[in-house]
């Protein structure tokens, strides 16, 4: 039997946002609870619900306090709000558990370690902000090990929850439109090493300008392990694998080794496990590749920072940018990481990319994604002294101005240049 800690028992429980962690939550908690379900886009009558005096109020990482139909009763009632991690934590406090946050490489190091360590037979979950509610995971015993993907969002109003391992991959400017500054931002996801106690450990990035800064300020109960490029890991030399190749991808891998070694695993499967790994859709996702040409889909980058990493990796770039810009996002590329690299600008904040992107390289702008890859397969035609090509859709900006998510900008991508891929180059 599972020893429970729970505090979400018989209590009155409003579960305010029905995503998909609000619907999981809700379902969790009906067993033993009275759950009143809010949605602002679904419920009205919201002026019945502040009448109500609720134990607990779950609030999904969707839902922003300043900017939602009940505000001000949140911030009335501030103290009673929890998350589905709290709920987790209460309900599963002894199992192991790993949790990665950070702006940029949460999913791929998630999914890595999560594919390594099932390897070695071991029972492991992957839940959280990668998709995966977390409670509704099913047949839980005390050897059940977590990896959870946590968000800033997820972060910020959790109160309960606490790692046994917990990791901030890289830090820059990013979801400022919700925290409003970079200082909130910081604070919320080093809620996660905050919690921690003596006996748990945090793996931190400390080539991180904000990470760096922020270890100075403050001091931690936690054993904090700094991960940076001086970290010699001779593991990763050996590792077959060109996704591993990228400065970000030999970052993370980096985390996912300190963690395998902290876990011993075996380490001729964790090795075979690696060489096959081939990352998650539309993340620094190769979707062609031959002698003459390489496509990588990186719709996943939403800001500058995700998509620097593997621009300074690469050269003989034709370089897809735009669409909604990040509040403060800032192009901390130098010319001396810029191998002949050009740009091609679409999407809703053209100008911003533009002034970012003029001082750094070559650039035309374009209407729409299908004028703006026909315009590249002709560039790569004319130009006869580069034999090797990389066509890089790394967007670098948020999706909305014309899709519904990254996802379906991705597959809308793959869609228009399989029309091109194997014509004559």
């Amino acid at each position: 039997m599972l020893e429970s800690h729970n505090i979400f028992n018989n209590k009155k429980i409003l579960i305010y946002g029905l995503g998909k962690s609000g619907l999981s939550a809700s379902k969790f908690l009906k067993r033993n609870n009275k759950v009143i379900e809010y949605d602002d886009k679904k419920n009205k009558n919201y002026g019945k619900i502040r009448k109500i005096e609720f134990d607990y109020i779950i609030l999904s990482p969707g839902i922003d306090i300043n900017k939602c139909k009940l505000s001000n009763f949140l911030k009335k009632n501030y103290s009673k709000i929890h998350t589905d991690l709290d709920i987790f934590y209460s309900n599963y406090k002894n199992n192991y558990k790993i949790t990665i946050t950070g702006t940029n490489g949460k999913s791929t190091t998630a999914k890595i370690l999560y594919e390594v360590i099932k390897a070695q037979k071991i029972d492991v979950r992957l839940v959280g902000n990668i998709g995966n509610p977390i409670l509704l995971e099913k047949n839980i015993t005390n050897k059940t090990i977590f990896i959870i993907e946590a968000s800033s969002y997820q972060l910020a109003y959790s109160k309960l929850f606490k790692s046994n391992i917990s990791m901030i991959l890289n830090i820059s400017p990013d979801h400022l439109d919700r925290h409003k500054t970079i200082k909130r931002y910081i604070n919320a996801k080093f809620k996660l090493i905050k919690s921690q106690s003596k006996d748990d450990l945090a793996i931190l990035n400390y080539d991180n300008f904000y990470i760096k800064r922020y270890l100075k300020l403050k001091k931690f109960l936690v054993k904090i392990i700094k991960i940076s490029k001086k970290t010699n890991i001779n593991a990763i030399s050996s590792i077959k694998n060109q996704y591993f190749l990228t400065e970000g991808n030999k970052e993370n891998l980096k985390f996912v080794l300190v963690v395998a070694d902290i876990l011993k695993l075996k380490k001729d499967i964790l090795f075979r496990t690696l060489e096959k790994f081939k990352g998650l859709n539309f993340r620094q996702q190769i979707i062609y590749n031959s002698n003459r040409l390489t496509v990588i889909n990186d719709s996943k980058a939403t800001s500058f920072s995700s998509s620097v990493s593997l621009l300074s990796s690469l050269s003989n770039v034709y370089w897809i940018v735009g669409g909604l810009a990040k509040k403060g996002d800032k192009l901390l590329l130098n010319k001396r990481n810029n191998k002949n690299i050009k740009a091609y600008i679409f999407g809703k904040d053209k100008i911003f990319f533009i002034n970012k992107i003029k001082r750094l390289m070559k650039y035309e702008s374009f209407f729409d994604l299908k004028d703006l890859i026909k315009k590249i397969f002709i560039d790569i035609k004319s130009d006869h002294k580069i034999k090797h090509k990389i066509i890089l859709f790394s967007p670098a900006a948020a999706s909305f101005d014309n899709f519904k998510n990254f996802e379906e900008r991705g597959k809308y991508f793959n869609k228009i240049i399989n029309k091109y891929i194997h014509a004559k180059l």
